[in-house]
């Protein structure tokens, strides 16, 4: 049978399988090889026995995961939103093969903040707005589909808007309900809970997000930033880093508002820490 890793314990890992839950061990040389929460696998259901892991569009390390497909990546107006750590968790997106939502929450009497947001981000990926103390997630919980996880900033609704979202099954869902009532977690483990839609990864590994977990080489960096693309052609040399104004398109598209300057310097921090990465790792 064919099912959906939705918890680990140790050696014992809980397979979903439509409306019913089976907890099974690995074959050794699977449980050698690793087997995560997310992980699409083919099961023994009668011996409860995991035969084969399916593949996977992605594999995360921290937080350990498979398979995520949406990032709901949540700001507010208050505290000051860190558009760094918005663009690096957009990146990490676009290189995993994730698909990134941008959660605008706590807008209520907001416009004007909104407004700058969708004008900076809304080229790239979706924008959604919510209030969680209005119940306001429905737009958010289309969204919702496969395997979601939240991440940003504490302290910008992340846990009053999965309980929004849960309103109609929280008695269901046990200590994730507890966990974020409390407005914190403890857990390094990753589980996933059942929505309409989908799944939401109860983690607390996206946030923050350490530069050397995405991938990248320097020059390979702004070929992940969408709104850079239309210009990299207009730059003279090849092998531009579009840092320095003469004979680059992205310089010059940023110098006339063309793309996001809250972008193109987030950019120059990115590069500016993988260049200094990549020397320390030649000495």
């Amino acid at each position: 049978m064919r099912g959906l890793v939705v918890k680990k314990n140790a050696d014992k890992f809980h397979v979903k399988f439509g409306s019913q839950e089976v907890i099974c061990i690995a074959r050794g040389t699977l449980k050698q090889n690793g087997i995560f929460v997310g992980d699409k696998v083919n099961f023994d259901k009668k011996a409860a026995v995991i035969e084969e892991i399916l593949p996977r569009k992605n594999l995360l390390i921290r937080p350990p995961m498979a398979n995520l497909d949406t990032m709901i990546i949540t700001i507010a107006p208050k505290p000051l939103p860190d558009l760094y750590l918005v663009d690096k968790l957009i990146l990490f997106c676009f290189v995993e093969g994730i698909n990134p939502i941008l959660c605008v929450n706590k807008i209520e009497g907001q416009d004007e903040f909104y407004s700058k947001i969708e004008k900076i981000y809304s080229p790239i990926l979706k924008v959604v707005k919510t209030s969680a103390l209005n119940n306001s997630t429905s737009e958010l919980e289309k969204c919702i589909k496969g395997i979601s996880a939240f991440a940003g900033q504490s302290a910008v609704g992340k846990s009053s808007l999965i309980n929004s979202i849960f309103k109609e099954t929280l008695e269901k869902t046990g200590d994730f309900a507890k966990k974020v009532e409390r407005g914190k977690q403890t857990t390094r483990t990753v589980t996933l809970y059942q929505t309409k839609n989908g799944y939401i990864a109860d983690t607390a590994g996206f946030s923050k997000l350490d530069e050397s977990l995405i991938n990248l080489e320097p020059n390979e960096i702004a070929k992940y930033y969408p709104d850079f693309l239309p210009y990299i052609d207009k730059c003279k040399y090849r092998s531009c880093l579009h840092k320095h104004a003469s004979n680059c398109g992205v310089v010059a598209a940023a110098n006339s508002n063309l793309i996001s300057r809250e972008r193109y310097e987030n950019y120059l921090k990115f590069l500016e820490i993988k260049e200094l990465t990549k020397k320390v790792r030649k000495k």
